[in-house]
């Protein structure tokens, strides 16, 4: 299921804006939740680009440091038609510090080395704080009543289209290999079966959206508590159950799809396998692939959100937890188009992996 076909928590959006019709106005910060130590074989070392993709700048950093580019790693991979602040990890054992001040330029600059005693991982991240600004609004006029419904209860927490591939060629080539297609490069085969697993996800969240239940308990749901990646499922509805989702201690969450047992069980199993029963090759694949269950939020909450519109400009900035798609917000909120640069964006600045 493509994202054209999920389903809106708020309904279909009439606005309609322009994203990133300059790389200021979509502004990335990266949180990593913590400050490097201080010491260890490895240098943090945090840029901030522009118009420039993460594997590239990564490339420049291996190149300074006089180091192999698997030597190199990020927490997330983020926008290149974008100001965006992140932070690398170079391992250098029994190295002094280098010159990274070498690859500085107009759209490059190193803010910060420091460093620390472990490897910088992908999804080793707090989040990412965004700005930003969407210009040539049209059909603006329920735009701030839909602002604050998405501030008050979220949006859809679906994976963005572009874990999906150009035209969604990753889902097609994830549908080729479980078919029987062999694909020998790694980084390949990851990236199908990251694709697969998202738009399953996505598709059961969309039928909980349009059942009604984005919001409400099925006997038997796993939920996940809130600040943690703590789940657990109770067979029966409680009371108390009901009330600490109303509260936000608890959240609903769909399966991340793979081996081992569902971890919701009664009604709300019973409506996931229904709903996948359509994707059985798919789901198999990913079994087949050693991917192990997991799960996931259901919806999104921005955390720290603020707007002001003006003059047909809307700049909205927010904070999302690692794994999350900023993308995600702007689908809910209205109809954008991005501006064409004349390259294609490897990725959006999502929160990690």
């Amino acid at each position: 299921m493509m994202l054209e076909q999920l389903s809106y928590l708020h309904g279909a959006p009439t606005a309609r804006g322009i994203l990133k019709a300059e790389a200021s106005d979509f502004v990335v910060v990266e949180d990593l939740g913590f400050e490097p130590c201080g010491e260890g074989e490895h240098i943090f070392v945090r840029v901030r680009k522009t118009g420039e993709n993460t594997a590239w700048v990564a490339g420049l950093l291996a190149d300074a440091a006089g180091v192999n580019r698997n030597a190199v790693t990020w927490a997330g991979l983020k926008d290149r038609h974008a100001v965006t602040e992140q932070w690398f990890g170079i391992h250098l054992p029994g190295k002094g510090e280098p010159d990274l001040s070498v690859i500085q330029s107009d759209s490059i600059q190193i803010l910060q080395a420091k460093r620390h005693n472990k490897k910088l991982r992908v999804g080793y991240l707090k989040g990412n704080h965004f700005r930003l600004r969407l210009t040539g609004l049209e059909q603006a006029e329920g735009l701030e009543t839909r602002l604050q419904a998405i501030a008050a209860q979220g949006v859809p927490n679906y994976y963005g289209e572009q874990r999906f591939g150009r035209g969604g060629n990753n889902l097609e080539a994830a549908k080729a290999m479980f078919a029987g297609k062999r694909i020998n490069d790694r980084n390949k085969r990851s990236l199908y079966l990251s694709a697969a697993r998202s738009m399953l996800f996505n598709t059961i969240v969309s039928a909980r959206i349009e059942q009604g239940l984005a919001h409400q308990l099925l006997a038997g749901d796993c939920v996940m508590l809130k600040g943690s990646h703590s789940i657990f499922s109770e067979e029966t509805l409680t009371p108390e159950l009901e009330a600490r989702l109303a509260s936000g201690d608890v959240q609903l969450t769909a399966p991340q799809w793979g081996r081992g047992r569902l971890a919701s069980q009664g009604a709300a199993a019973e409506f996931e396998q229904g709903v996948l029963a359509a994707y059985a090759d798919w789901c198999a694949g990913l079994e087949k692939a050693g991917l192990d269950q997991d799960r996931r939020p259901l919806l999104l909450k921005p955390e720290g959100m603020n707007w002001t519109l003006e003059e047909g400009v809307l700049t909205l900035s927010f904070f999302l937890p690692a794994g999350a798609f900023a993308t995600s917000v702007v689908r809910e909120l209205m109809q954008a188009e991005e501006a064409d640069h004349g390259f294609r964006n490897p990725t959006d600045a999502n929160s990690g992996q």
